[in-house]
């Protein structure tokens, strides 16, 4: 079996099975106390951030807390996130059978990834994904959120929302797959001035309207605007559950990075 090791477990999150678990149910708590979330009905998608969980991790949490109706039902992910290290043209899966995190692995989906390697905007590449941790970050939290299920990883470069948006609606599926996007927002302003861009940000995803999002309002901004994309097509309607900056859960209010959690129903 060919599998992806995590590349960012040590940093971004605790390399250690039971210390990974115990950030996973801090950020769990933190989503609790920071909000309410609906258990009795699973959004089709969310966008959550994808930073160290110390920074991102609770916002995170906000996202995933909606999926506890569906804990049993959802057995298929799709999780797209940007390309950080790596130019990218198009979308890229991994040449891997399962993807592993210090909570065990999950498993490619084969059947998804025969049908998005038909579109010629996909193809297969290790190197955007051997060190990218903007989908790593997120299995952890997928595996406590989840029982059974396989992923289809897309590490997404430069590519039209309407590429990616095909990519999507050619993987949609029924209640049984999740679409998840990975994206932070601004980065790199004082906390005063980020909150005033990501609260635009945000009124674009609720809006559903992708061309009011830039490609320095969110570093995911392609995956973003083509899921909006994707579910305007579906009579989908967004809406923010969190939306924070890591001056307010790590402390620095001189230099953050927005972080914001939607769910689309």
């Amino acid at each position: 079996m060919r599998v992806r090791q995590p590349a960012v477990a040590g940093t971004f999150y605790a390399a250690e099975p039971d210390e990974l678990g115990r950030q996973l149910d801090a950020s769990f708590a933190d989503a609790r106390a920071h909000g309410d979330s609906d258990t009795t009905a699973a959004p089709k998608a969310i966008i959550v951030p994808h930073a160290g969980y110390i920074y991102s991790g609770p916002i995170a949490a906000t996202g995933y807390r909606w999926l506890a109706a569906a804990r049993d039902r959802i057995t298929t992910v799709v999780l797209l996130g940007p390309s950080h290290r790596v130019p990218l043209r198009g979308l890229a899966l991994p040449d891997v059978d399962a993807m592993a995190t210090p909570l065990g692995l999950v498993p490619i989906n084969a059947a998804g990834r025969d049908i998005v390697l038909q579109l010629p905007q996909v193809s297969v590449a290790d190197a955007p994904h051997g060190v990218e941790h903007s989908l790593e970050v997120h299995l952890p939290f997928l595996q406590r959120a989840l029982r059974e299920f396989s992923v289809l990883p897309l590490v997404v470069g430069r590519a039209s929302a309407e590429e990616v948006a095909e990519v999507i609606d050619a993987v949609w599926g029924g209640d049984e797959t999740l679409i998840v996007v990975s994206t932070d927002l601004s980065h790199y302003h004082d906390h005063a001035t980020a909150v005033k861009l990501d609260r635009a940000t945000a009124d674009a995803v609720e809006a559903g309207d992708p061309d009011r999002i830039d490609d320095m309002d969110a570093c995911g901004a392609y995956p973003l605007r083509g899921l909006l994309v994707a579910a305007a097509g579906h009579g989908l309607r967004a809406d923010t559950v969190d939306l924070r900056t890591s001056g307010e859960t790590a402390g620095d209010r001189e230099r953050v990075v927005g972080y914001g959690a939607f769910v689309l129903h």
